[in-house]
């Protein structure tokens, strides 16, 4: 059988749902499956054309996958799967203008209706996908995402690049790190505050930002550059967030909203301890670490000042962290599309 994939997120790297297409379609590969890239173009408007066009094409043995929330506008004419990540307008206000919300969940809609099955990556997804879009959960196939084996295995001490070994010079090798996009439904500003407090009231070590400016990053930008105490790094090349996931003393993540938590799961698995909000699919998949409900810079502060104050707890976070990562592969997650895919086909 042969797999078209959205060439948009197959083709270039944007965030998450690359890593998420890219991971299966490589999977699928490894086991004699034919993935292709359904035509892109820079115009968003004529990609969805472009997307739907492919649908109505008959190709005997050829499933479609929509991997990126949004699909063909019409019924195809091929089985047909979308993945819809998650819907974090529901809980994070700002995301996108009215005007545009509407158009996202017209066409998520769309989507959904136009297909053999719906993919979603966490059951917190899966419960706001069923509320906003008005279909029964159980036609929601939950599969998780999978976590790159390297972040399993330790790195060399050796910083893999100048700007980290400056990093190590001027903190001494003791940091608290953020990985992500700059925006603000990571709640970056009640980050940055929260550790200010750590920081001046129990002493915290400086806070290292690895991550590129998304949307409306420009008040959080600042904030990080107003900010004592905080390191930014910017775009951190694979080998160089692998090191300092392994190396920080912890991993900060207060997001508002997570389809599933890459980050939080990565660092798990180099067995990081992890101070993380529970809001969406964090309190599912965050397993073995510190976490609150109240996203405040207050609740960041108590996070910082809980992991580095008990000894016992970081180190039972260090042994749980990897085993708990080690639940969710790519090979299971390949097994699972798999599976689902023999169903619609």
């Amino acid at each position: 059988m042969k797999i078209l994939m959205p060439g948009r997120v197959l083709d270039r790297h944007v965030g998450g749902n690359s890593t998420y297409t890219r991971a299966i379609a490589a999977g699928l590969r490894s086991r004699g499956w034919v993935v292709e890239s359904m035509p892109h173009h820079s115009n968003p408007v004529v990609t969805a054309g472009l997307e739907t066009l492919t649908g109505l094409r008959r190709a005997p043995g050829t499933l479609l996958h929509y991997t990126a929330d949004t699909g063909p506008l019409v019924p195809t004419r091929a089985p047909t799967v979308v993945t819809v990540h998650g819907i974090a307008s529901r809980h994070v206000s700002g995301i996108r203008s009215q005007r545009q919300e509407a158009t996202w969940r017209a066409r998520v809609r769309r989507a959904i209706a136009a297909s053999d099955a719906v993919i979603t990556v966490s059951q917190s997804s899966a419960r706001d996908i069923a509320t906003v879009f008005e279909i029964d959960q159980s036609h929601i196939r939950v599969i998780y995402h999978g976590i790159d084996p390297r972040y399993f295995a330790q790195t060399d001490e050796t910083p893999p690049s100048r700007r980290l070994a400056a990093v190590v010079e001027e903190t001494g090798g003791q940091f608290l790190l953020y990985v992500g996009n700059i925006e603000p439904r990571k709640n970056l500003a009640a980050l940055i505050d929260g550790h200010a407090i750590a920081q001046r009231t129990s002493g915290a070590p400086d806070l290292v930002i690895a991550g590129k400016p998304a949307w409306n990053s420009d008040s959080s930008m600042k904030a990080i550059a107003a900010a004592p105490g905080v390191r930014y790094l910017g775009w951190t090349e694979e080998e160089e967030k692998l090191w300092l996931l392994q190396h920080a003393v912890a991993f900060l993540f207060p997001s508002q909203y997570e389809g599933f938590g890459f980050p939080v799961l990565e660092a798990l698995a180099c067995g990081t301890p992890v101070v993380c909000s529970d809001r969406g699919s964090l309190a599912e998949v965050a397993g073995p670490s510190i976490r609150f409900r109240d996203i405040h810079a207050d609740a960041v502060a108590d996070g910082i000042v809980e992991v580095l104050g008990d000894a016992d707890a970081a180190d039972r976070f260090r042994g749980e962290g990897p085993a708990w990562a080690s639940r969710f592969t790519w090979d299971r997650s390949v097994d699972e599309h798999i599976a689902l895919y023999k169903e619609v086909q």
